[in-house]
């Protein structure tokens, strides 16, 4: 039997032990294909929530009887105020009331007439993320408040408003519609790594340490199949498993766009067979990298339980390579595309943005996951070689 036969048999006989276990590959496949677009919905939904509670305008002042003047202002901006619940504070609290409350101390008029600024307050908590993301829309309407009153005072002096405004400012964004969604969709490529990586471990620890602990592996090794042929085929079944999810996840975002709620996000998250397949071509060198990762780190180990706290490093390292991109100030630069998983999130995030890669860039990331696929299995081949010796 030639060598690549040998090696097919190996492939065949391990893919076929990594399908049998169908209530892991099932849990593995429904948190490859659920995770991703689950997180886009939730996105959506926050989204969504945040547009009909710009669309209701609604503000809950405390008070207004003592500010008709106020009251004339946020009504002619089509605003409706509500009174506030008595324990409004406690519901701010505990995340149970959803808006900042404006509150208006008695003599308020008195004050505008006197030219005595009245004191109001905002309340709310750094706590309650729906009612903090309140309290900016409550500033800007007072901000106008205050600059119509200011208006009115000097006219009614003769004076031209327009002194106290020597320059005027005007704001212009250049991000593009495709940039401005992939910051919406930033978890896109974070949830796809995931997926390819907790696909390629279940497999990856079982053909190693899994049949260490079983002890199958040593019977393994007396066959007439070399070390090599061995990790070739172990290797290529995981592989596989790692692509399949790969590919899946990828694809499960097509269908996830139907059901998102906001249509901004919707209008803006444009992702198609295009995009999974551009992805699919960045993802593959990675899942195939990583099998022989997890591999290597496994095959150190006697037991299943012991090669999973070691791909814990793994997985603790992969999954932070995103959020460094995440949260880098200084946006891309040339050596992230040499750190592994990290290349990969840059160049996914210009396929969201829409952005053209120069042709060195997936071939940097696609040579690094080369390198570190073949020094692994040279790690695996050379530990089977010994174990075989033994």
């Amino acid at each position: 039997m030639t060598g690549s036969r040998v090696a097919w048999s190996v492939f065949t006989k391990e893919l076929l032990d990594a399908l049998r276990d169908r209530r892991t590959l099932l849990i593995v496949l429904l948190s490859s294909v659920v995770l991703g677009p689950l997180a886009l919905l939730l996105i959506s939904s926050l989204v969504a929530g945040l547009e009909q509670r710009a669309e209701a305008r609604k503000l809950v002042v405390q008070g207004i009887e003592h500010a008709p003047t106020l009251r004339n202002y946020l009504e002619r901006q089509t605003y409706v105020i509500e009174a506030p619940p008595a324990d409004f504070e406690r519901l701010l609290r505990d995340s149970k009331l959803g808006e900042p409350v404006l509150v208006v101390p008695e003599g308020f008029e008195e004050g505008l007439r006197t030219a005595d600024p009245p004191m109001l307050e905002v309340v709310s908590s750094s706590g309650n993320q729906r009612a903090q993301a309140g309290v900016g829309r409550v500033q800007r309407l007072l901000q106008g408040f205050a600059q119509e009153q200011a208006a009115l005072r000097l006219g009614s002096r003769g004076v031209a408003s327009a002194l106290l405004e020597p320059i005027v400012v005007d704001e212009r964004d250049v991000a593009t519609r495709a940039s401005r969604a992939a910051q919406l969709a930033v978890i896109v490529p974070f949830c796809v790594l995931m997926a390819v990586l907790y696909g390629a471990m279940g497999a990856a620890l079982d053909t190693t340490a899994g049949e260490r602990e079983r002890g199958s592996l040593e019977p393994l090794l007396m066959n007439p199949a070399t070390p090599v042929q061995l990790t070739l085929g172990k290797w290529a079944a995981v592989a596989s498993v790692a692509m399949l999810i790969a590919a899946l996840s990828c694809l499960s975002f097509i269908p996830a766009q139907w059901l998102v709620k906001s249509e901004s996000v919707s209008a803006m998250f444009q992702y198609g067979l295009g995009e999974a397949g551009r992805f699919l071509t960045i993802l593959l060198p990675l899942a195939g990298a990583l099998a022989a990762l997890l591999m290597a780190v496994a095959i150190r180990c006697k037991s299943f339980k012991e090669a999973q706290a070691n791909a814990a490093v793994v997985l603790f390292a992969v999954s932070l390579t995103p959020l460094f991109s995440m949260f880098s100030q200084s946006g891309e630069e040339p050596w992230h595309l040499w750190v592994p998983a990290l290349g990969q999130t840059v160049l996914m995030a210009r396929v969201l943005r829409g952005e053209a890669s120069p042709v060195g860039d997936p071939l940097t990331a696609l040579v690094v996951c080369l390198v570190l696929c073949l020094l692994c299995l040279v790690y695996v081949a050379s530990s089977l070689r010994s174990a075989a010796l033994k």
